[in-house]
């Protein structure tokens, strides 16, 4: 059984959410994901600066 992503370092930009997490591997990744009823955007990243950039630039279409 897998257990499940802890999640630390988060903050929000606009609707977006930006969190740090290990993956199955032990590697440190980052996932930026939209809050929005309906929006459906997430995106992974190996950097800190390249998911908050997405969070920055991404267009809500919600």
């Amino acid at each position: 059984m897998a257990r499940p992503n802890r999640f630390f370092d988060v903050i929000r930009i606009g609707p977006v959410e930006v969190g740090s997490f290990n993956n199955s591997r032990g590697q440190t990744r980052h996932a930026a994901a939209c809050t929005a009823p309906k929006c459906g955007f997430s995106t992974e990243h190996g950097n800190r600066s390249a998911a908050e950039l997405a969070a920055r630039t991404h267009r809500c279409p919600a």
